[in-house]
């Protein structure tokens, strides 16, 4: 998952639920890591669903609705993949702390 660091805590960890919820399959096999990276803010998380849009990176937009965020991005959520190919096109992004 990939969430805005500019979001109070507790916003920040109902997009994360949300966004794992909304990529994921179900049934994950065993083994399987989840990792929730940051990107600065809804733009910089914008240009990050570009770039992983034209490297063929499957993941899930998720927007808030309700105010005070209107429709603003919040986060995306990557569909499970192996790391080795994921992981180069999220390698800069910071771990959320």
């Amino acid at each position: 998952m990939i969430v805005r660091a500019d979001l109070p805590r507790g916003i920040q960890s109902a997009q994360i639920i949300h966004a794992a919820g909304e990529s994921s399959p179900g049934n994950l096999p065993e083994g399987t890591y989840a990792v929730s990276l940051t990107a600065r803010d809804e733009v910089h998380l914008s240009l990050i669903a570009k770039k992983l849009r034209l490297a063929g990176v499957e993941f899930t937009m998720i927007r808030e609705p309700d105010a005070p965020y209107l429709g603003a991005l919040m986060a995306l959520g990557l569909h499970p993949k192996r790391k080795e190919e994921i992981r180069r096109h999220v390698s800069e992004l910071p771990k959320l702390k």
